[in-house]
Protein backbone atom coordinates (compact mmCIF):
# COMPACT_ATOMS: atom_id res chain seq x y z
CA UNK A 1 0.00 0.00 0.00
CA UNK A 2 2.94 2.42 0.84
CA UNK A 3 4.43 1.75 -2.70
CA UNK A 4 0.66 2.71 -4.40
CA UNK A 5 0.91 5.91 -2.30
CA UNK A 6 4.67 6.90 -2.64
CA UNK A 7 3.99 6.01 -6.62
CA UNK A 8 0.87 8.23 -6.48
CA UNK A 9 3.08 11.09 -4.45
CA UNK A 10 5.63 11.03 -7.84
CA UNK A 11 3.37 10.78 -10.47
CA UNK A 12 1.46 14.43 -9.00
CA UNK A 13 5.23 15.82 -8.89
CA UNK A 14 5.80 14.92 -11.73
CA UNK A 15 2.74 15.89 -13.34
CA UNK A 16 3.34 19.74 -11.64
CA UNK A 17 6.97 19.84 -13.28
CA UNK A 18 6.39 18.07 -16.87
CA UNK A 19 7.34 20.31 -19.51
CA UNK A 20 4.30 20.47 -22.49
CA UNK A 21 5.14 19.15 -25.96
CA UNK A 22 5.48 22.21 -27.22
CA UNK A 23 8.16 22.86 -24.96
CA UNK A 24 10.29 19.35 -25.36
CA UNK A 25 10.55 16.95 -27.88
CA UNK A 26 8.05 14.60 -27.73
CA UNK A 27 9.12 11.10 -26.66
CA UNK A 28 9.30 8.15 -28.52
CA UNK A 29 7.45 5.06 -27.34
CA UNK A 30 6.61 3.20 -29.85
CA UNK A 31 7.01 -0.24 -29.67
CA UNK A 32 6.48 -3.69 -28.20
CA UNK A 33 6.81 -4.48 -24.32
CA UNK A 34 6.25 -7.14 -22.10
CA UNK A 35 3.58 -6.14 -19.43
CA UNK A 36 3.36 -7.02 -15.44
CA UNK A 37 1.45 -5.27 -13.27
CA UNK A 38 -0.77 -6.41 -9.74
CA UNK A 39 -4.71 -5.90 -10.01
CA UNK A 40 -6.50 -3.71 -7.13
CA UNK A 41 -6.66 -6.65 -5.26
CA UNK A 42 -2.77 -7.55 -5.31
CA UNK A 43 -2.94 -10.35 -7.60
CA UNK A 44 -0.24 -10.22 -10.47
CA UNK A 45 -0.72 -10.56 -14.14
CA UNK A 46 1.85 -10.51 -17.03
CA UNK A 47 1.39 -10.27 -21.03
CA UNK A 48 1.87 -8.25 -22.97
CA UNK A 49 1.58 -4.39 -25.28
CA UNK A 50 2.13 -3.07 -28.02
CA UNK A 51 2.36 1.11 -28.59
CA UNK A 52 1.81 2.63 -32.08
CA UNK A 53 2.48 6.16 -31.88
CA UNK A 54 1.56 9.10 -34.23
CA UNK A 55 3.54 12.47 -32.76
CA UNK A 56 2.00 12.68 -29.12
CA UNK A 57 -0.95 10.32 -29.79
CA UNK A 58 -0.48 6.95 -28.82
CA UNK A 59 -2.96 3.78 -29.45
CA UNK A 60 -1.80 1.01 -26.74
CA UNK A 61 -2.78 -2.71 -27.03
CA UNK A 62 -2.57 -5.37 -24.38
CA UNK A 63 -3.03 -8.61 -24.24
CA UNK A 64 -2.70 -9.78 -20.64
CA UNK A 65 -3.81 -13.45 -19.33
CA UNK A 66 -5.79 -14.24 -22.87
CA UNK A 67 -7.79 -10.83 -22.80
CA UNK A 68 -6.99 -8.20 -25.38
CA UNK A 69 -7.15 -4.68 -24.53
CA UNK A 70 -6.94 -1.09 -26.16
CA UNK A 71 -6.66 2.49 -25.92
CA UNK A 72 -5.83 5.82 -26.77
CA UNK A 73 -4.02 8.54 -25.32
CA UNK A 74 -1.01 11.46 -25.20
CA UNK A 75 2.39 12.06 -24.16
CA UNK A 76 3.10 15.02 -22.26
CA UNK A 77 7.03 15.27 -21.29
CA UNK A 78 7.55 12.04 -19.46
CA UNK A 79 3.67 11.48 -18.71
CA UNK A 80 1.48 8.94 -20.90
CA UNK A 81 -2.08 9.03 -20.06
CA UNK A 82 -4.33 6.55 -21.71
CA UNK A 83 -7.96 6.28 -22.09
CA UNK A 84 -9.21 2.40 -21.68
CA UNK A 85 -12.42 2.41 -21.21
CA UNK A 86 -12.73 2.76 -17.67
CA UNK A 87 -13.65 4.80 -15.04
CA UNK A 88 -9.96 6.34 -15.13
CA UNK A 89 -7.12 6.42 -17.37
CA UNK A 90 -4.01 4.53 -17.04
CA UNK A 91 -1.26 7.09 -16.01
CA UNK A 92 2.17 5.93 -16.75
CA UNK A 93 5.57 8.08 -16.34
CA UNK A 94 8.26 7.12 -18.77
CA UNK A 95 11.56 5.70 -16.36
CA UNK A 96 14.18 5.38 -18.90
CA UNK A 97 13.17 2.52 -21.60
CA UNK A 98 9.77 1.50 -18.82
CA UNK A 99 6.82 2.76 -18.63
CA UNK A 100 5.65 3.02 -14.98
CA UNK A 101 1.88 3.09 -14.51
CA UNK A 102 -1.04 3.10 -12.21
CA UNK A 103 -4.58 2.19 -13.13
CA UNK A 104 -8.23 1.45 -11.28
CA UNK A 105 -7.70 5.01 -9.51
CA UNK A 106 -4.06 4.32 -8.17
CA UNK A 107 -5.39 0.73 -7.43
CA UNK A 108 -3.82 -1.15 -9.80
CA UNK A 109 -0.12 -0.80 -11.40
CA UNK A 110 1.35 -1.64 -14.19
CA UNK A 111 5.07 -2.11 -15.73
CA UNK A 112 5.93 -1.94 -19.12
CA UNK A 113 9.40 -2.95 -20.08
CA UNK A 114 10.55 -2.97 -24.08
CA UNK A 115 11.35 -6.49 -25.71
Amino acid sequence: MLTRRLFAAAVLATLGTATTAHDAQILDIAGQYTAQGRYPDGRAYAGVAEIVQQGSEVDIYWSIEGRSYQGRGNVQGRIVTVDWGAATPIIYVVTGPELHGTWDNGTGLERLMPR
